[in-house]
């Protein structure tokens, strides 16, 4: 075996062994892009995860020039480039070379900035699993504007490790999500067939033990103790196995809070230009944001009547639910929120979005998401991955 091919399996045997001792996504690729600049001798790298709809998002990098590392990479997280224009044409079918890096020449013109630590070229490697391509790994060095054959090759036996390790992770992150629901599923069935029915029963034998008497203090302590305090244990009931198992959003984000407000008591009034293109997680996120806003109104508002707002702007997408009830001061919430409040917010930044919370005593409350817009052509994005 020659150097060049003993060097070339222990990279690989390398590369390996990072993928397989890591089960986040995110963690695994920021090493191996490391560990294979490492082994390479390469300076820099980035990786590319590409949406059939051709949006792609910055995965992962490492030792990203400042012209394309300023702003928290943000040049490399919208418009496009010639390596993603190839992908989408449909022209990149293996490891090639790229003549010159248009975000380089962008960043030149545009900011100014011309440390380049001397890149100029890098080499695209499509990443791939079963035939089926869904991002780009790119490499390069100072003043290295061509790539061989052998390296090529390397790179294409790196992008399949990569490639087959993100499947794999994306399979393992599918199972435990369907474990979850399964489990779910199947308490919110238990509560169904145990506490809720109890409660109807109670609810039903009150009314049966008021016709039973002609005592009014004891048909008034029947409505009250049993009948009414049973059926409001009925209703939060049908709302927590609601929670547990809800509606399928299939039929639309704002279908299904309307659906869950119609079941808590309130009256949702949509406002919207246009059913907003959502991923399953920013769906998922806003419809839980939604959830909790809707409990809180219906709790402290003092309103039955709530407005869904949904704005679609150039640079973002915005959806709000509005209530015109009692209002709360939001000083007074300031320096300690409340565990929803805070969920809410945790919830809509783990999507890249941003919460706000507009209240003022006997004027209503606003809870707002806001969205930045992502992908080829968008808007730079602050929160994009590092």
């Amino acid at each position: 075996m020659t150097k060049t091919t003993v060097e070339t399996l222990k990279t690989l045997k390398a590369i390996a062994e990072t993928l397989n001792q890591s089960h986040d996504m995110k963690e695994a690729l920021d090493k191996v892009l490391r560990e294979l600049l490492s082994l390479t001798g390469l300076q820099t790298g980035w990786i590319f995860l590409i949406d059939p709809d051709g949006s792609y998002t910055l995965a992962a990098s490492a030792y990203l020039p400042p012209a394309l590392g300023q702003r928290e990479n943000a040049l490399m997280c919208s418009g496009d480039c010639y390596c993603l224009t190839k992908f989408s044409n449909g022209g990149l079918t293996k490891a090639v070379n790229i003549m010159n890096c248009k975000r380089i020449e962008f960043a030149e013109q545009t900011t100014g900035c011309s440390d380049t630590e001397g890149i100029t070229h890098h080499a695209t490697v499509p990443l791939e699993d079963g035939g089926r391509k869904f991002g780009l790994l790119n490499v390069a060095a100072g003043e290295k504007t061509f790539f061989s054959e052998e390296e090529l090759h390397l790179l294409e036996g790196v992008a399949f490790q990569i490639g087959t390790a993100i499947q794999r992770m994306k399979l393992a992150e599918f199972a435990q999500q369907n474990a979850l629901l399964v489990e779910r599923s199947r308490l919110a069935q238990e509560l169904h067939d145990s506490v809720n029915q109890m409660l109807f029963s109670v609810s039903l034998t009150a009314k049966a033990a008021k016709s039973l008497t002609d005592d009014e203090r004891l048909r008034q302590m029947i409505t009250f103790i049993i009948q009414e305090l049973s059926q409001d244990a009925l209703t939060e009931m049908r709302t927590l196995i609601w929670q547990l198992r809800p509606e399928s959003l299939t039929k639309g984000l704002y279908a299904s809070i309307k659906s869950y407000a119609a079941l808590i008591g309130l009256e949702a009034v949509c406002d919207m230009e246009d059913e907003l293109k959502l991923t399953d997680e920013q769906e998922h996120a806003l419809w839980r944001i939604a959830q909790e806003a809707l409990n809180n109104c219906k709790k402290h508002a003092g309103t039955d009547r709530v407005i869904i707002s949904a704005v679609k702007k150039p640079d973002h997408a915005e959806l709000r639910i509005i209530d015109h009830g009692a209002g709360f001061s939001a000083d007074a919430h300031a320096g300690l929120p409340s565990l929803g409040i805070a969920g809410m917010k945790a919830r809509a930044e783990a999507i890249g979005g941003r919460f706000a919370l507009q209240s003022e005593l006997g004027a209503g409350t606003i809870v707002s998401v806001r969205l930045p817009f992502y992908g080829i052509g968008g808007l730079i994005d602050e929160n994009c991955d590092r």
